[in-house]
């Protein structure tokens, strides 16, 4: 569960997926839990306009190994930047990995993220809190 853990962190953000365009303008700005519960992050507005980052700002009882907590109430995404209306892409380096993806905002309250490591990808789905 901790690589899942840190793949997630790495990703979240920088890394991330496809869908259809959100009709009004929303923003991914705010705070975010993946959806089986074990991270929270909070993503934010950082550099040129359309760039975000995102920290990692809780963590579940039980995914608070030593590996996890050295990232806790830290950046783990700096710099996506927006390549369509609710698309984000870029490279994020995380525990010493390049992980390169999309973020896709499906709706006002939930995102999916999709990385990629060579031909190892891995989605994942956040809701707002």
């Amino acid at each position: 569960m901790t690589r899942t853990l840190n793949w997630a962190a790495g990703l979240c953000l920088a890394a991330f997926c496809t869908a259809p365009a959100v009709a009004a303008p929303v923003s991914p700005v705010g705070s975010w839990e993946m959806t089986g519960g074990e991270a929270r992050y909070r993503i934010t507005a950082c550099g040129e306009a359309g760039v975000l980052c995102a920290k990692l700002i809780w963590l579940r009882a039980d995914q608070r190994t030593d590996e996890n907590l050295a990232v806790l109430n830290k950046y783990v995404v700096r710099g996506a930047e927006q390549v369509d209306g609710n698309r984000w892409s870029g490279s994020v380096v995380f525990d010493g990995r390049a992980y390169e993806g999309t973020m896709t905002l499906k709706s006002a309250n939930y995102m999916t993220l999709r990385g990629c490591s060579g031909i190892l990808c891995q989605t994942y789905q956040l809701t707002r809190i």
